[in-house]
């Protein structure tokens, strides 16, 4: 067993606050290669003076909009055929813990009167069948019994009148082999039984959960069939592609000539929670997982390559080798296999014998994830953002309306509706921004922006590109459209109480440095490493328009940086947060935000702050996780009595190992990725 006192230093530190290590094996150094994006799409600074602001006609119109248990934001109100209008915005509920400070424990903490503990980590058996953990014996037939690697998005999905049972869900975003497996020297070593078991760490588990007790604690299902429990894995579930591109040639492969039956989902990221009980999962940086892009045929290279394929080697630098386990991720003899990844993927975990889809008409790109809403008519809006940097947001209208009760109708919602990417406008000079974070003299980043409709059914908006085009290959889509290149778009979420919109943009180092775009008023900093919160009104609440208002509420970092802002708080009593990355509400409407890559010198964590009324901007930290995480989720339950984070690649740190960790959170010996809950111990609400 590793030595606990051999713990490793804090080093390598990559751009944007996340190591080295983790750059490598979650987006295969997304930030060492020029950006996919290489458009020369106009950003706000060319276009500020355009038009007006409308805010404060907008403010006042989002208020009415039905809406229905959305993701991240209500156990409650998720469950199938539950509905909920959204109440007017209003104060949120008054956030009464003590923020904890900035830390670097190799610990989960909580403020004083909460408890935590895990749910369940990396390996832990869930299926029939399954055996107890050996961290030296690992195969993907092992592997596909047990708790997946790496947890990202969560959701937990209630049994119908149950407040005691539930269905926990969660991505299982990459693997770190280095952290897997004793002795790792190179991807080439592995065995491939080793590589196998890699795979199938990744995809997706449900698992059944029950309370302990009447607090807020959760644990696992442990004795009876548990039906519901499921792994879904890389290495031989299928997922049914539906929407206008599914069987398109794109699609197709030699294993799969109809193009409508995928292997495997890769790359989780984040999700959401859907108003009928399903949960919608993100496929994000599937790009480094192929080899051969070399070879394919040269008209496919600028294709491959605006989604970060590389088409100039065989074995791309970090290559996983997973080729020598599955032949279709070589894509010179395989050469569509890359296009039946980047989907937003829909899960019905009430249903254990349900086929998983991939839905080709909400697009492909990298995406973060997927959250919905329900307008005043009764159709849904999907927000998603695009995961890299100079990247876009995008949303998604369904075509037909949601119907309270009917699941069977509500479960095709997401199979065809309107896609639009969206363009921004500030209304301050361009002058007034000058890359330092200094707000203009209206006092506040904001503007107005519109939906670009870029395909809705199987009609392109777009000159030049079909349908399917537009649907496989969104990014040049949104190239060609004009769209407004953004600071690394992550969780994007309406939130229940007000119905405005809530992105996370991470951070983007390279922001206004010579040869990649300026600063405009969205992203208003050079060499941006904090990143900020990005909030949108649709205009006159109707999530199905095409026009909206935007503002920073909160751009991020140490707020004794003059750079800094938190929707005009005293700066003086909020908590220093870097690199926004998930974004969920509690019931009272009060914004909770987890980190990625912490800039400031500290643990990643989890904040909260009012988004309406007095304490509007009064940033606290709630949560932090150990050395070398991220927290991923948050997921706060209908009731406010628990909250679950994902504490994803623990001692993620360059230069540790399995053998030799740089944390031994959970369990005192290495690190194992492992979902926690949070409660409070008077069995009151979280956080107020």
């Amino acid at each position: 067993m590793p030595d606990p006192r051999r713990l490793l230093p804090l080093l390598g530190r990559h751009g944007g606050g996340r190591d080295a290590m983790t750059c490598q094996y979650r987006c295969g150094n997304a930030c060492d290669h020029p950006a996919p994006n290489e458009t020369d799409n106009p950003y706000l600074g060319d276009i500020v003076n355009a038009a007006l602001s409308r805010r404060g006609l907008l403010l006042a119109g989002g208020a009415g909009a039905l809406v229905l248990g959305t993701g991240g934001s209500s156990v409650a109100a998720a469950a199938p055929a539950t509905t909920a209008v959204a109440a007017a915005p209003g104060p949120g509920g008054a956030l009464t813990f003590k923020p904890i400070p900035p830390n670097e424990i190799d610990s989960v903490l909580v403020p004083n009167g909460y408890d935590h503990a895990v749910v369940i980590r990396w390996g832990e058996p869930m299926m029939p069948g399954a055996p107890a953990f050996d961290l030296g014996h690992q195969t993907g037939e092992t592997q596909s019994k047990q708790f997946g690697y790496n947890n990202d998005f969560l959701c937990v999905v209630p049994f119908p009148g149950s407040d005691r049972r539930a269905l926990l869900v969660s991505n299982h975003e990459y693997t770190n082999e280095e952290l897997m497996f004793p002795g790792f020297t190179t991807q080439e070593a592995l065995t491939v039984d080793q590589v196998r078991a890699a795979m199938a760490a990744h995809g997706m588990s449900v698992v059944e959960i029950e309370r302990v007790g009447r607090t807020g604690q959760w644990q696992p299902v442990r004795s009876g069939r548990r039906p519901y429990n499921k792994r879904l894995t890389m290495l031989a579930t299928p997922f049914r592609a539906d929407g206008p591109a599914a069987g398109s040639p794109p699609l197709r492969t030699a294993a799969d000539p109809r193009g409508t039956t995928i292997i495997g989902t890769l790359n989780n990221c984040a999700g959401g929670l859907t108003p009928w009980g399903t949960a919608l999962s993100g496929e994000e940086n599937f790009n480094q997982y192929f080899v051969g892009g070399d070879a394919v045929p040269e008209a496919a290279k600028a294709r491959l390559n605006r989604y970060g394929i590389t088409t100039t080697a065989r074995y791309p630098s970090g290559s996983r080798r997973w080729e020598r386990a599955q032949e279709r991720f070589d894509l010179s003899k395989h050469p569509n296999e890359a296009n039946r990844f980047g989907w937003i993927v829909e899960v019905d975990p009430l249903e254990p014998g349900a086929l998983p889809r991939k839905h080709t008409a909400m697009g492909r790109f990298k995406h973060e994830g997927a959250n919905v809403i329900v307008a005043k008519n009764g159709q849904v809006a999907a927000y998603m953002g695009d995961d890299e940097r100079f990247e876009y947001l995008y949303k998604f209208v369904s075509h037909k309306r949601y119907r309270p009760g009917d699941r069977r109708h509500n479960l095709t919602l997401l199979e065809s509706g309107t896609l639009y990417v969206a363009k921004l406008t500030g209304d301050s000079p361009a002058t007034e921004i000058d890359g330092t974070g200094k707000l203009p003299a209206d006092g506040a980043f904001d503007g107005t922006g519109k939906w670009i409709k870029l395909v809705s059914g199987s009609t392109s908006f777009v000159p030049g590109m079909t349908a399917t085009e537009v649907l496989t290959f969104t990014r040049e889509a949104g190239d060609k459209v004009g769209a407004t290149k953004m600071d690394r778009p992550e969780d994007v979420q309406p939130s229940l109480r007000s119905g405005k919109i809530y992105a996370a943009l991470t951070n983007n180092t390279n922001r206004g440095l010579p040869s990649y775009p300026g600063v405009d008023e969205a992203n208003p900093r050079v060499g941006n490493k904090h990143g900020q919160i990005f909030e949108v009104v649709e205009d006159r609440g109707d999530h199905t328009g095409e026009t909206f208002t935007w503002s920073l509420p909160i751009v991020c970092g140490d707020p004794n940086d003059p750079a800094t802002y938190f929707a005009g708080y005293d700066k003086t009593k909020v908590s220093p947060i870097s690199c926004p990355d998930n974004v969920a509400f509690d019931s009272t409407g009060n914004l909770w935000i987890s980190t990625d890559g912490n800039q400031l010198g500290s643990n990643d964590g989890l904040f909260a702050t009012a988004i309406e009324g007095p304490e509007r901007g009064h940033l606290k930290q709630f949560l932090t996780v150990p050395p070398g995480a991220e927290t991923c989720g948050p997921f706060i339950t209908g009731d406010d009595r628990s909250v679950f984070v994902a504490v994803q690649h623990p001692g993620e740190v360059t230069g540790a190992t399995v053998d030799n960790p740089a944390s031994t959170w959970p369990d005192g010996d290495y690190a194992r990725p492992a979902v926690v809950v949070t409660w409070r111990l008077d069995g009151g609400r979280i956080g107020s």
